[in-house]
């Protein structure tokens, strides 16, 4: 039997041990799970370590330049288990597309390099290194007309309260910045029939919470609209919870928008990056949106959804940013109210026209950028405070998840807005549960499930220093 419960048709039965090392986004953490699905009826099962793997595997990210630095240590540290026991080491996703012959010089001991296009041919690979002995790249496109989607094996979500479905792969913008056009390719998206089969596959072994994946996701042309497809799987029986990620502004669709103030399973919440508060650096950045139409799309959305959370990505430093260019994106992070922010200094990536134009639009000293970041997100920290103060003493709604790694003994679990809940008291994975909200910092909400033994003052006694809420002067 396979690490799926399936039975193997090998000649020998002999179990080998897989360690993946995923960086980066969500789509990289749902392709891990297919790379173990696709390793299972090989015979492999997957380690928790890698000095007890056979074959290690690096599924990578190249949106910043430390992803690229944070491969390349790694790699040092597998090799030494390479050379100990013999370990196959192989490089896959964005950095491998993208920079194999650069990757292939700095570390000449990866025994093979797999593209995103690649990673259903995984078991192929494997094959031809066990007989050649040969360092193997695979890096070609596949194209659009033959492109398939993996498909993913319910059993592996078994357990799970939530999990992630791509919808689609690739981006069109070629936003001025941005690496993914070069490391996933175009716009293909997977046909809702499969979408809703898969979505329902996930629910039939207790899933309850789905998350839709896409570079764009709201450019969606499966067949239907993203909108239209958002219904259809909030309609399947046993889904608690409907999420989707990453949208891109100009295609949020009056539609889309109209589809979180009719249906109820979808949470409200929405991931939309802004990236700058400059019209001039949007223009740059090829963004095709202004500062003051982005707030608008928040206003509709905040009268479909009143409770609707919103989260952004920002990029600081990006080149030709003045400081008055950037006391904007300042503004627009006081009036936006955003929940949280991922912030960035621009960091230039391979054949991107920020990249070739850097010099000429204007290069930032380091420090500036990161004097602006700092400023930046000590505004934020702020926000989200007082945005996570104002839920105690208030009743959270939590999907379970499981045991919290940052507070032991407690579970943790997410709001309807994304909101991570740590808190004391009962309960199973899966499960949406009441929860007494009596803490917050400016990243996690903390209390004790409702009918709790436990009082409340207690709970407080017990809760770690760092995580109470402290007034902002």
């Amino acid at each position: 039997m396979d690490c799926l419960g399936k039975k193997l048709h090998v000649k020998k039965p002999t179990m080998k041990r897989y360690f993946i090392h995923t960086f980066g986004c969500q789509m990289n953490v749902y392709d891990s799970l297919r790379m173990g699905e696709l390793l299972a009826p090989m015979g492999y099962c997957p380690t928790p370590t890698p000095e007890e793997a056979d074959l290690i595997l690096l599924n990578t990210c190249s949106i910043r330049e430390k992803a690229e630095d944070k491969l390349l240590s790694a790699l040092g540290r597998y090799r030494l288990i390479k050379l100990m026991r013999g370990a196959w080491i192989g490089v896959g996703g964005c950095v491998a597309q993208q920079e194999k012959e650069k990757l292939l010089k700095k570390a000449p001991f990866v025994d093979f390099i797999f593209g995103t296009d690649a990673v259903k041919k995984l078991p192929e690979i494997l094959k031809a290194l066990e007989e050649t002995g040969k360092p193997i790249i695979e890096t070609a496109w596949e194209e659009a007309a033959h492109y398939a989607f993996l498909k993913a094996e319910g059993e592996t979500s078994r357990g799970k309260a939530s999990e992630f479905i791509t919808i689609m792969k690739g981006c069109d913008n070629l936003c001025a910045y941005c690496v993914v056009p070069h490391t996933r390719g175009r716009e293909i998206s997977r046909p809702h029939e499969e979408v809703l089969a898969q979505a329902q596959s996930l629910l039939s072994v207790g899933v309850r919470e789905l998350t839709l994946l896409g570079q764009n996701v709201n450019s969606y042309a499966g067949g239907i609209s993203f909108a239209e497809l958002l219904l259809r799987v909030a309609k399947l029986p046993g889904l608690k919870r409907l999420r989707f990620t990453t949208s891109h502004p100009r295609d949020l669709s009056a539609e889309l928008v109209e589809a979180f103030r009719v249906e109820p399973k979808i949470a409200p919440h929405i991931h939309l990056p802004v990236q700058s508060g400059s019209d001039a650096v949007l223009k740059r950045m090829r963004r095709n949106y202004t500062a003051s139409a982005y707030m608008e799309l928040l206003a509709k959305l905040r009268a479909a959804r009143p409770d609707i959370a919103v989260t952004t990505d920002i990029i600081v430093g990006f080149p030709g940013e003045r400081e008055a260019d950037f006391e904007k994106t300042l503004e627009l992070t006081e009036k936006a109210r955003f929940d949280g922010q991922f912030s960035f200094v621009f960091s230039a990536r391979p054949k991107t026209l920020a990249a070739l134009k850097e010099e000429e639009w204007g290069k930032l000293p380091h420090e500036v950028k990161i004097e602006r970041l700092e400023r930046l997100q000590a505004l934020q920290k702020q926000i989200s405070a007082e945005l996570f103060q104002r839920e105690i003493g208030g009743v959270a709604k939590v999907l379970v998840e499981g045991n919290s790694k940052q507070n032991p003994g407690r579970l943790y679990g997410k709001t309807p807005q994304n909101r991570t809940v740590n808190f004391e008291g009962e309960a199973k994975v899966g499960e949406l549960v009441d929860i007494d909200i009596i803490r917050s910092s400016s990243s996690a909400l903390f209390g004790k499930r409702l009918g709790s033994a436990h009082a409340i003052e207690e709970t407080r006694a017990q809760m770690p220093l760092h995580s109470v809420f402290q007034p902002v002067s």
